[in-house]
């Protein structure tokens, strides 16, 4: 039995501190839940030092123990990476294959340094397969996983790397692994979704333009032959299209090279943060698609709250790491205030913007926090979200689809209005 010095939160928002024994931080964190409490900050009282406020990481002499077990029960040598690997080269789509093939390994008996060389051996040459050696190297030398993960901090993110330092902590790195995976699933998930989903009206959108210009560039400047003679006499709407079609077919490849150049600047200022400021800004203002903004980032924030909270990480830094999370400057900006009014010993809810988080879901939170059971609500609350978000966003695109068909068939339609009203005007005089 280890003692943890603690500090949490009751029910009626008072803060409470002490000391308590338990075998491991999971288990503290259930002992404080059991007693109604919402821990803050925990970390060893003594026999071993605490990695930062929340207490996490591979303490003691029991984990350190299992960890040079697990290292010295591998049996086959490995080289040493030769080379870093390239920056960014390793994508979602591996870290989600990493976890989920370690999760499984680990939850079928291996020890964690032979469940990385399984992995290596299936592995082919490449930034991937030197990563795996990297945190084999790292194991062998007596450091903890999660210590291996935060060299390469442009691959795990701190909520990735406090999660394993979770499982570490708790002996249940198999578990914390599989909730890993469970999330970057969920996340790709709703991520693919929303790609899937405009995939088709990006495709509509582009072959509508070049439908309308070729309409504009070539085919419209073929008549003009026929109407040289008519001058005013020609409808308005005729010698419009036609005006357009002289400035297409002259100046169109002008046009083209400015809109470039203008997409790339646009592109370079809002890489920049008064750029991303603004455009978030807007973003949240749209009529419908500021809606859909706001829900998909307060069901991320939940979803990593919940489940940092769900892995023994105290609430003081997974509120931290969830904001970090966030993506549109503005909401985080709002959740700025939670940090330093749970340090003040106010509960989240009081703390939650009314035109970031709707009364609903402010009322879920403040019941997970009366009820001791914070991160189950936060995890009900994205899923909630989540599902609006996509149900919101399949509608919208629903009726985005025939708008853009009948946009397009309505501006051919004028053109081709327009070079017909053109033709019988000349017969009109012919006669």
């Amino acid at each position: 039995m280890s003692k943890f010095a603690f500090k949490a939160m009751s029910r009626s928002g008072q803060i409470e501190s002490g000391v308590i024994e338990a075998v491991s931080t999971v288990a503290a964190q259930q002992v404080l839940k059991k007693r109604g409490l919402t821990p803050l900050s925990l970390q060893l009282d003594s026999g071993g030092s605490a990695d930062g406020p929340s207490g996490i990481g591979l303490k003691g002499k029991g984990a350190s123990q299992r960890q040079g077990a697990a290292i010295a029960s591998s049996s086959v040598a490995t080289t040493a990476a030769t080379g870093k690997a390239t920056k960014g080269a390793i994508k979602a789509d591996d870290v989600l294959r990493f976890t989920s093939e370690l999760a499984v390994l680990l939850r079928a008996g291996l020890p964690l340094d032979r469940a990385i060389k399984v992995q290596i051996d299936s592995a082919a040459e490449g930034p991937k397969r030197e990563l795996l050696l990297d945190l084999l190297n790292s194991l062998k030398g007596g450091k903890a996983l999660s210590v291996g993960l935060e060299k390469r901090p442009d691959i795990f993110n701190n909520f990735y790397i406090n999660m394993v330092r979770s499982g570490e902590a708790s002996g249940n790195l198999a578990g914390v692994l599989q909730d890993l995976g469970a999330y970057l699933t969920r996340a790709k998930a709703v991520r693919s979704t929303v790609i899937s989903a405009l995939i088709y009206p990006a495709i509509l959108s582009v072959v509508a333009v070049l439908s309308i210009g070729v309409m504009l560039g070539f085919v419209v400047p073929e008549f003009e032959a026929l109407f040289e003679d008519m001058g005013e006499a020609l409808p308005v709407l005729t010698r419009i299209v036609i005006g357009l079609g002289d400035f297409v077919a002259q100046w169109g490849w002008l046009a083209a090279l400015l809109l470039i150049g203008l997409a790339v600047l646009m592109k370079r200022w809002l890489a920049k943060p008064e750029g991303k400021h603004w455009l978030d800004q807007r973003m949240i203002r749209l009529p419908l698609a500021g809606a859909v903004t706001l829900k998909f980032e307060v069901a991320r924030f939940s979803r990593t709250l919940g489940t940092l909270l769900g892995n023994g990480v105290a609430l003081l830094k997974a509120t931290d790491i969830a904001t970090g999370t966030v993506g549109n400057c503005i909401v985080r900006e709002a959740l700025s205030d939670l940090a330093p009014t749970i340090k003040r010993g106010g509960r989240m809810s009081e703390a939650l913007k009314p035109e970031i988080f709707s009364p609903v879901a402010v009322q879920m939170i403040r019941v997970g926090e009366e009820s001791g059971s914070l991160d189950a609500m936060l995890l009900e609350l994205a899923q909630v979200y989540e599902t609006d978000v996509e149900a919101e966003v399949k509608r919208g695109l629903t009726l985005l689809e025939p708008a853009l068909i009948l946009g397009m068939g309505g501006v051919i339609a004028l053109i081709i209005m327009a070079v017909l009203m053109g033709i019988l005007s000349v017969n009109n005089l012919a006669v």
